[in-house]
This record gives C-alpha cells, structure tokens and sequence, in this order.
C-alpha cells in the first residue's frame, strides 16, 4: 500500500469514527436532501446521467429543477424532463447523504463520483474506499440504511 493509500484510510477511519461516535448520541434531524450553502443537491451533478448515461456527469444551471427544497441541475432540458416526470425514480436514495453513513444511522456528505445503482436506485457515498466497504456487504447497508433513515431527517 501507498503512502496516499495509507493516508486516505486512516481519514477515512477517522471521519467513519467520528460518524460512529455521532450515531450513538442525539442527533438533530438533517434535511430530506442534501444541499450546498446554494441550495444546490448532488454538488451539481445530474442524477440522470447515471441512469442514461452509466456516469457522473456535472449539469448546468441553465438546466435546472427544484425538488423537495433542493436545485437539482441536469446536462440537458430533456434529462432535467425525465427528472420533473419521475422524480423519485432518479433522485438519490437518503436525500443523497452517504448510505454507508445511513447504513449505520448517521449522515456524512458524498462525493458524487462515488456511486452505485442497485435494483433502481441511485446510492452515492462518501468516497471511493467508502464505497468498496458498502459494496461489500451493500444489501446488508440498504437494509439498515432503509431502516435508519426515516429517523435521520426532518
């Protein structure tokens, strides 16, 4: 392993512990979908695009729709036209925080490359290495993640 590899386990550790730590004291519920300070879903990125196109692709502010008091933006007028007519079909299972986070009844922001679509349904986690330990064990994780997740918004 590589010293990159090295340093981002142990962050990795560190943030999963600390996420750990939160799950077992009072939590404040989180929106129903996360959003940046522009009230921005998914860092931008298309919800469609994994969908249709197989990838993380970054949509324009031209191309945008709010859903559940989110602005979700769309690479194209027809991927933002999929989106208003099913919405639930393309947006991110747990408001698109983590769902390996969820999975152990916390919330933890996402990096949008780190995806994975099962049975459906967009899930988005923390990071790469975060997505591997989900995969691992991912029907266990959507199981308590379905579970916890009722509990963890507003």
């Amino acid at each position: 392993m590589g010293m990159t590899q090295a340093i981002l386990l142990t962050l990795t550790s560190l943030v999963l512990g600390l996420g750990l730590m939160q799950g077992q004291t009072a939590k404040k519920p989180v929106a129903v979908v996360a959003k940046d300070g522009s009230g921005v879903a998914i860092r931008g990125y298309d919800p469609v695009a994994y969908f249709e196109m197989g990838k993380a692709m970054v949509g324009k502010p031209e191309h945008e729709a709010e859903y559940r008091g989110a602005k979700f933006r769309f690479v194209s007028a027809s991927h933002k036209q999929s989106f208003e007519a099913n919405p639930e079909k393309f947006a991110p299972q747990y408001g698109g925080y983590c769902a390996w986070a969820v999975g152990h009844n916390y919330t933890a922001p996402v990096d949008p490359e780190a995806w994975k679509i099962v049975d459906g349904k967009l899930y988005l986690n923390y990071n790469k290495d975060v997505q591997r330990m989900w995969s691992s064990k991912q029907a266990k994780w959507i199981t308590e993640g379905d579970k916890n997740w009722p509990g963890l918004h507003q």
